[in-house]
């Protein structure tokens, strides 16, 4: 039974295998139609017979010459465009409600939104929003130019815009080329299983059949995620309330200028400060050590000398008065 299994695998291996060889072989032939047919959802000419050529009933891809004069197919990409913004508006509630509906009636929809309260800094409860959207790629400019639009001064009100992108073609193409050879080999273990006569080989191979099977919903799981992106831009808009961001004034006078000087001259003295640090342990602190460290230790040398020295004058010189004897009295 062991055996079976094992042949039964590497029956499997082979033929994933074969399809990998043979996909290769006819992706070099027919490329542009299969690029083509990643976005329109289906392969031209038909699906590949088990000798990996085309139904005859079906187009062919056409050859391409390999000449210098003829010009290359054009193959459509595959990205997927994000966008994140940050506006101020009058209203926060009204404004999040507009994007709603701009992007109902762009064919879009809503993925997720929220309103909450927050305080300005004089105290100010304010409410605060922020909300995802998706809408059709080739609109997406066009949607975040009416987003801006409602801050009435765009180029003021516009806080943040980030937009960035993300070329999935070759990720998808790669996920396209898999699933055709998965769904081949399913097939072929489909074959096997109708023709297996013992419970162990129907097992083995039904066994097989459900690892492929789950990889294969797994592929078509990450290409319709690449579909959904491509085709539907996100954007992300947090929606402040223009009270948030108004400078403070008082009777007249801005501090906002007074404290932004305050903070630019604690930077440039820390920045000074840390550029000092640097130049002392990088340059000075080393000088210090080679010059300093043989005087230090010459002159504490010499201090004990001097005061060994002088310890010794003055022990011979009590030495001295001791044995001196004082005059004899008459």
């Amino acid at each position: 039974m062991n055996k079976k299994r094992v042949l039964i695998s590497l029956v499997v291996f082979m033929l994933i295998l074969s399809g990998c060889a043979k996909a290769s072989t006819t992706d070099s032939n027919s490329l542009a139609y299969d690029q083509k047919a990643v976005f329109e959802g289906a392969r031209p000419g038909g699906m590949p017979d088990t000798d990996g050529s085309y139904a005859s009933e079906m187009p062919v891809a056409p050859e391409f010459s390999n000449s210098p004069s003829m010009v290359g197919p054009v193959f459509e990409q595959m990205i997927i465009m994000n966008a994140d913004l940050t506006i101020a508006v009058d209203d926060p509630g009204l404004s999040m409600t507009a994007i709603q509906t701009l992007a109902t009636s762009m064919g879009g929809f809503v993925v997720s939104s929220y309103i909450y309260k927050t305080q300005t800094s004089t105290g100010l409860e304010v409410p605060e929003a922020s909300i995802t959207i998706r809408v059709p790629a080739d609109k997406l400019n066009d949607a975040l130019a009416q987003i801006k639009a409602m801050t009435g001064d765009a180029a003021k009100y516009t806080l943040t815009e980030n937009i960035s992108g993300q070329d999935v073609t070759q990720q998808y193409t790669d996920l396209k080329s898999r699933l055709r050879n998965l769904e081949e080999a399913n097939t072929k273990l489909s074959e096997l299983y109708a023709k297996a006569v013992k419970t162990e080989d129907a097992l083995a191979i039904y066994n097989q059949k459900m690892q492929v099977t789950e990889q294969i919903e797994v592929i078509k799981g990450q290409m319709q995620y690449y579909e959904q992106s491509s085709s539907k831009s996100a954007i992300t808009v947090r929606i402040v309330a223009k009270e948030t961001i108004a400078p403070i004034t008082v009777a007249g006078w801005q501090p906002e200028g007074v404290m932004r000087d305050a903070v630019q001259a604690l930077i440039n003295f820390s920045k000074g400060l840390v550029e000092f640090l640097i130049w002392l342990i990088i340059l000075v602190l080393p000088i210090v050590l080679i010059i300093g460290a043989p005087i230090y230790f010459f002159i504490r040398w010499l201090v004990r000398r001097n005061r060994r020295a002088h310890a010794a004058r003055q022990e011979a010189f009590r030495k001295s008065m001791s044995e001196q004897k004082p005059p004899a009295s008459e």
